[in-house]
């Protein structure tokens, strides 16, 4: 199943903001001048689409220069960009492939550091002419990282449940917050 390149377009957008401006919990955080002129590109790129006439790009933009917070920005191009369940639903989507790609960072970590570790120990205790017996916990921590990266889209799907879960039970943000 292909991305739609316009929900990549905004997803990336939010994405590259230091504070997400979508996050409720992050809208009356200062904009910096780099946050409005990610906006500004966002405007300018509608422009030159024929998106927006002259005197709306004017007005965003002089929006986006007067801005403060970083609320104050995602209005001003929310109806030019991609989105699906609002951004809260892409917030949640963010967060769940950002666990996936914790975990996937913990078992590649749990794999090196317990592999050299006994490694280590069987050259220094056993000598090199004796049974390899590391090779067991490669194997061992080696399936984990295997079950990790083989069952991306699972693990993704899961998370992004006890997220919307989390969520229905006010322990997350809505999209109406």
């Amino acid at each position: 199943m292909a991305e739609d390149p316009d929900r990549r377009a905004s997803v990336e957008l939010w994405a590259s903001f230091p504070q997400d401006p979508t996050d409720p919990r992050n809208a009356g955080l200062r904009a910096s001048d780099a946050d409005r002129e990610r906006v500004h590109r966002v405007l300018g790129d509608a422009y030159a689409e024929g998106r927006l006439d002259r005197a709306e790009f004017d007005e965003r933009t002089d929006a986006a220069g007067r801005a403060r917070t970083l609320g104050e920005l995602p209005a001003l191009v929310s109806d030019l960009l991609a989105t699906t369940a609002g951004s809260s639903g892409t917030a949640l989507a963010d967060r769940a492939v950002a666990a996936y790609r914790r975990a996937r960072r913990e078992a590649v970590w749990g794999f090196v550091s317990a592999s050299l570790i006994c490694w280590v120990i069987w050259a220094v205790t056993s000598g090199l002419d004796s049974f390899p017996w590391p090779v067991f916990v490669m194997l061992g921590t080696g399936l984990n990282l295997g079950r990790v990266v083989f069952m991306r889209q699972d693990m993704i799907a899961e998370e992004t449940r006890k997220l919307e879960r989390g969520r229905a039970r006010g322990e997350l943000p809505g999209p109406e917050d």
